[in-house]
């Protein structure tokens, strides 16, 4: 006997760090090839969708915009025009992390609305054929629905699982002012870039559970283009405190140090709260999104 339809999901949906970031050419379309670590973190975007015959976004207290162009809104779409659906969502986001920050917030957005979707109308797609329909929305989509701890190349898409990271803390800082993705990447195409990370020498210590020479290690060929004095700065304090590494993750503009207990990750983030307007604390976290209410 099928269950009662649901008329409301909550998923919460972690962001993401990039621990390496590598560009490694340009693809036939144009789009730039990348070779990544990509960590999903115990920082949570909420995520509510209630059954409509139309669609409607809201994004409250954020900037946002809540249209069309929005990643939960592209990803709503896909999924009736994949599934033949005759059906809406009405959607709100409660955005916990800042815009232009490299935290992949937009994709957490898009992936949680395809988890939610799929339970409300007991679609039964599979991680893959979410994967599928997220990309259209974003390149960073497939990786935010899957979570853990991931190696992807070509824009983003392919994805293969790596070993969990041995237990650990971030913290996060984001600096006043962000940045735009488009823009990161068109000044490596005019600067490049003197750091590459080894990727084979993260891959080993990852396997042999080896944190410190894995943190060590970590590098973003983005961050020379699209970093300033202030991640600089940020970064050198995260490594006074005791960080095995620091980095600025995805094009920026936020900032995250790595440490091997809590206690030394809690310090580090009270002397930045006085002087970004946004710190975090979050461990690493191996699954995506996930649904916390329905009915």
């Amino acid at each position: 006997m099928a269950g009662k339809p649901l008329k409301k999901v909550v998923v919460e949906a972690p962001v993401k760090l990039n621990l390496a970031l590598d560009i490694i050419g340009l693809s036939a379309n144009g789009y730039h090839e990348v070779d990544m670590i990509m960590q999903a973190v115990g920082l949570y975007e909420r995520v509510e969708v209630i059954r409509s015959m139309g669609y409607a976004l809201r994004c409250p207290g954020s900037p946002v915009p809540a249209n069309d162009k929005n990643t939960a809104t592209k990803v709503a779409e896909a999924f009736f025009r994949e599934t033949g659906l005759l059906a809406g969502a009405d959607i709100t986001l409660h955005k916990r992390v800042p815009t232009r920050a490299g935290l992949g917030g937009g994709s957490a957005d898009a992936a949680g609305v395809l988890v939610a979707l799929n339970a409300m109308y007991s679609a039964r797609l599979s991680l893959q054929e979410m994967c599928k329909i997220g990309l259209a929305a974003g390149s960073d989509v497939p990786f935010s629905l899957m979570g853990g701890t991931a190696r992807a190349r070509g824009i983003g898409e392919k994805l293969s699982a790596l070993p969990a990271l041995p237990p650990c803390w971030f913290t996060i800082a984001m600096p006043e002012k962000g940045v735009s993705t488009p823009l990161a990447y068109k000044r490596y195409d005019e600067l490049g870039s003197p750091v590459h990370p080894d990727m084979p020498a993260l891959l080993s210590s990852l396997k042999a559970g080896e944190l410190a020479r894995f943190a060590g290690g970590m590098k973003n060929a983005l961050e020379h283009a699209s970093g300033g004095d202030t991640t600089t700065q940020i970064k050198q304090l995260f490594m006074e405190q005791g960080a095995l590494g620091a980095m600025m993750t995805g094009s920026g503009a936020a900032v995250f140090g790595l440490f091997p207990e809590k206690g030394p990750a809690q310090n580090a983030a009270e002397r930045l709260r006085n002087r970004v307007p946004h710190v975090f604390l979050a461990p690493p976290v191996q699954t995506g999104p996930r649904v916390v209410e329905s009915y």
